[in-house]
């Protein structure tokens, strides 16, 4: 027999309407999970308990670090489960020492425990069946999921269950309305813009992560057939294919920052030159970026996050086991408090990260420029990035 008063009690203590709709949710969810769910994800609880998991997570972003420490924090206190942050430079440096424990036989015991990682890198997981999994269907805060994300696919490679949504990443650039009163809506209008404004349009010198997506986010517009990015490069012609993108990079380079010379070696230096006002633009993938940093008082007020008219490319970044983790059971709770309510309202706090979260709206309790989405453009096949990016350094890579 469900006990009512304690119910009423415990919503007697909730403070806002959706924690009052979260709260009815989780004890709804709670009742009525399938039994045999509800047993395994208890058993794994328990099997997690005082298990180390050591998530190999990119150290570049201090506030991520900084949350990520929270979280590890707030999971030894709930599951007793130790989450230890081991920062890398690229997520491939984690990819590289699962393939070469696979490689020595290494099947148990990995270093590895959780790793985030990217489209790229999860494809080539996949492929040499590195993954621990499927999974996500036994994590009960996966039901919470916005599943109008493109959550099921990563890069073109499906998901299939082997890793989870965590946040949400979108190609935008950030004006300043006391600069550039009328935003470019296009391609096109942005390279006017810069011929009417010599050296203050660049972006991220490729192969770094956000000059390749923005190499993207042109090609999907320029490109004939939006379809040719969906396949692997090998199956297209790409010099045919990103001719037109060229072509305008030629035009953009002559008259962007240092005549195409120089390239900003990051999103952070562009942010940073935006607000010296040497640039009139910076690049971020994260759409509340601006907002989050408007907040801290490192940009402009009048600075914001724009995407072209047709829409911003979009991905989900996940979190995935490897098949050989020490500590599958604690990579699992790790995952799924990373992914509830609370965990997710804080990550979405732009005074705290300001990374957009994956859970239907209705569950949080975040300011809407948290919660800001443009118009999805899908990523194109994981092969583009390194094929672009080789493509860019072939005719432009002397700097």
């Amino acid at each position: 027999m469900i006990n009512r008063i304690l119910i009423v009690k415990s919503i007697r203590k909730l403070l806002t309407p959706k924690a009052l709709a979260l709260k009815l949710l989780m004890i709804v969810l709670s009742l009525f999970m399938v039994p045999a769910r509800a047993a395994n994800w208890a058993h794994i609880e328990n099997q997690a308990k005082e298990q180390t998991v050591y998530f190999y997570a990119w150290g570049g972003h201090p506030r991520a670090n900084d949350y990520i420490q929270w979280a590890g924090r707030e999971i030894k206190r709930l599951h007793n489960v130790n989450l230890v942050h081991v920062k890398v430079g690229d997520i491939s440096e984690a990819v590289t020492i699962i393939l070469s424990e696979k490689s020595s036989e290494r099947h148990s015991q990995g270093r590895v425990d959780l790793l985030w990682v990217n489209g790229e890198n999860f494809a080539a997981l996949k492929r040499a069946d590195l993954l621990y999994g499927p999974f996500t269907d036994q994590l009960p805060n996966d039901s919470l999921v916005d599943k109008r994300l493109p959550v099921d696919i990563d890069f073109a490679t499906p998901v299939d269950g082997l890793e989870a949504p965590w946040g949400v990443g979108q190609m935008v650039m950030m004006f300043d309305r006391a600069v550039t009163p009328q935003v470019p809506t296009s391609a096109s209008e942005l390279l006017q813009y810069a011929k009417k404004h010599p050296g203050r349009i660049s972006y991220p010198q490729p192969p770094q992560f956000h000059g390749v997506t923005f190499l993207k986010q042109l090609l999907s517009e320029l490109v004939e057939d939006t379809q040719a990015l969906q396949k692997p490069v090998d199956a297209i012609d790409f010099d045919k294919v990103t001719e037109p993108l060229w072509r305008y990079l030629d035009q953009l380079h002559k008259v962007g920052w240092y005549s195409g010379r120089r390239f900003p070696q990051s999103d952070q230096h562009m942010m940073q030159l935006l607000d010296d006002r040497e640039l009139h633009m910076a690049i971020s993938f994260n759409p509340a970026e601006a907002a989050a940093a408007v907040n801290r008082g490192n940009l402009a007020h009048s600075v914001s996050s724009h995407a072209f008219q047709q829409g911003a490319l979009t991905n989900i970044h996940f979190l995935a086991i490897p098949y050989n983790s020490s500590a599958k059971e604690g990579a699992q709770v790790v995952i799924n408090f990373l992914m509830s309510p609370q965990a997710q309202q804080r990550k979405a706090d732009l005074a705290v990260w300001g990374d957009p979260p994956v859970l239907q709206s209705s569950l949080l309790d975040v300011s809407p420029e948290a919660t800001a989405r443009f118009d999805v453009i899908p990523e194109p096949h994981f092969s583009w990035h390194g094929a672009l990016a080789n493509g860019w350094l072939k005719r432009y890579g002397y700097q």
